[in-house]
């Protein structure tokens, strides 16, 4: 039972750890540091700014975690941890709460979506860690129930996350009311040049430990790149994956909307899926994660926001059904699987049109994504690959015939294709003059050709109305509510018709509200008939009263 003991903590002894944190690293059965662990806690004990560079999956978490609770339970103040996502805030608090018991120190959790004034009662028990998002945080501070003049240690944990442009103005509204004689850590799997350097401006003399160079993926983790056409394609391929492999999958989407459609999709295949994504309330993101952990959902539909240090263990495949926006994302998506030193899988789609994307993401993982095709699936290939792929094909010239080639030079054949005119304006009488109507409004329809000139192929003028103007009109009348009235006839002026009535109710774009806009032979008039004569209006009781008295 002894050597038992003593193994796991063997591996932690000479970090510098306190020998009742290292108690409960035994308990919780970790037996031997991370490369990130090793590299980050001896300096992060000694009061250091650093930061800390290593893929995913690798217990950054704890890296952080363990100094924190050992330099607070040692000095006074308190400490600070910024994350971009609930989801990660509610992990690391999880994390945390399992140390906290040894040191004796409370925590408590600052995000949107809960309730503020259940934080703020958990604000009034003296919490020493405050585990925030920067917005929730800042309305906090806006309402003066935490104040920032005692944090000694600042943690921000997906810090390229943290420094980027959407962030940024709120990280530096909360870094201005941190005192400056504090211990800063940054820790992230990608660190952008540029973000490392606004990031220094706000530590003294910082430590790089870099495990693995910004942008190393996990290892273990098995990548793959599929080419489809289109959206039909994307999904028959999915379902077809989803029939091979049987574990838990994470299905990353870029839009909040397009995850909502998709995961409708997989319902509808018999599939159980969840979706989380921003327009989820809380609780409704909780359940969803759950949910999946528990194998409740077998899929989990997801935007970036799951991307950033979620903890889902034994997740078989992550499946990138679009690219992501920002290249570092791609990292932070696979690395959802193959955690722990245990292998995963990693799947994306790509249309043809995206080769640049697939381009810049193996510059930055340093390694190019093996191309697989489905046998059920018409295989296609990226623009400018150069594979065996479907090929986009051109347009042949009409009469069914294709372009010859010889000598090098490509010779248009006997019937060339007409290529449609461009619609033009109508011009005026003379080049040099302008039109007499011209920016009045007539209330006549423009789509005749002009007088003089026979209408040609492609004009504007001699098109019928478009489609769009017509469902402009519709809108004009109330929608739905007048389908039968009918459409005004492109002839006549728009106050003949039902459809407009005349005191110009319901017109805009020069046409709307009583004669605002109108040329002066467009102004509503009066019905036919005789004049009504004007009735002098009764005057007040007390009028002429006034009136003598000023006398």
């Amino acid at each position: 039972m002894i050597e038992q003991k003593t193994l796991p903590a063997s591996g932690f002894y000479g970090l510098n750890i306190a020998p009742r944190l290292l108690e409960e690293l035994d308990r919780l059965k970790f037996t031997v540091p991370t490369p990130i662990q090793h590299k980050a806690i001896p300096p992060a004990c000694e009061g250091k700014d650093l930061v800390g560079i290593a893929q995913t999956g690798t217990g950054k978490t704890i890296a952080f975690a363990i100094p924190m609770l050992q330099r607070l339970a040692a000095l006074p103040g308190r400490g600070l941890i910024l994350l971009p996502t609930r989801e990660l805030a509610l992990q690391v608090n999880e994390v945390f709460r399992k140390f906290a018991r040894a040191a004796g120190i409370q925590t408590s959790v600052l995000i949107g979506g809960e309730s503020i004034g259940r934080q703020q009662q958990d604000l009034r028990k003296q919490p020493r860690i405050l585990i925030a998002t920067p917005g929730r945080l800042i309305d906090h501070i806006g309402q003066r129930t935490v104040k920032l003049s005692d944090i000694n240690v600042l943690i921000l944990d997906e810090a390229d996350r943290m420094f980027d442009m959407g962030f940024a103005p709120q990280i530096e509204k909360i870094l201005a009311g941190v005192p400056k004689d504090r211990q800063t850590m940054l820790f992230s799997a990608t660190m952008p040049d540029d973000i490392m350097s606004l990031a220094s401006r706000h530590m003294k003399l910082p430590l790089r430990l870099e495990v693995a160079r910004s942008g190393t993926t996990a290892e273990g983790v098995e990548q793959e790149l599929y080419v489809v056409a289109s959206r039909t394609e994307k999904n028959e391929l999915m379902g077809k994956l989803l029939d091979k492999h049987w574990g838990p999958v994470l299905l990353f989407m870029r839009t909040k909307h397009h995850a909502k459609r998709v995961a409708r999709d997989l319902r509808d295949m018999g599939h159980n899926a969840a979706e989380i994504h921003s327009n989820r309330s809380l609780g409704q993101r909780k359940e969803a994660l759950e949910g999946f952990k528990s194998g409740k959902y077998r899929v989990l539909v997801a935007t970036d926001i799951a991307a950033r240090g979620i903890d889902v263990t034994g997740i078989e495949v992550v499946i990138n059904y679009d690219l992501p926006d920002e290249d570092e994302n791609y990292v932070h998506r696979i690395g959802r699987t193959g955690r722990a030193g245990k292998t995963g899988h990693a799947i994306s789609f790509a249309t043809p049109d995206q080769a640049q994307m697939v381009r810049s993401i193996e510059r930055l993982i340093r390694k190019p994504l093996r191309v697989s095709a489905h046998p059920d699936i018409k295989p296609s290939s990226l623009h400018g690959s150069g594979g065996g792929g479907a090929q986009p094909q051109r347009r042949p010239a009409q009469g069914g015939q294709q372009r010859s080639v010889q000598g090098g030079q490509q010779r248009p054949a006997q019937q060339q294709r007409r290529q449609p005119q461009k619609p033009q304006r109508r011009p005026g009488a003379d080049a040099g003059q302008s039109r007499p109507d011209a920016g009045r409004n007539t209330g006549q329809s423009n789509n005749r050709p002009a007088a003089g000139r026979p209408a040609q192929r492609g004009d504007r003028d001699a098109r019928p109305p478009a489609r769009r103007d017509d469902r402009r009109d519709f809108r004009r009348s109330g929608g739905e509510g007048h389908r039968d009235v009918a459409r005004p006839s492109t002839s006549g002026r728009v106050e003949n018709s039902a459809y407009f009535p005349e005191d110009g109710r319901g017109m805009w774009n020069g046409q709307g509200g009583r004669g605002r806009g109108r040329g002066r032979d467009e102004q509503p008039r009066r019905p036919a008939g005789p004049a009504r004569e004007e009735q002098p209006k009764a005057k007040a009781p007390w009028y002429d009263f006034f009136r003598k008295g000023k006398r």
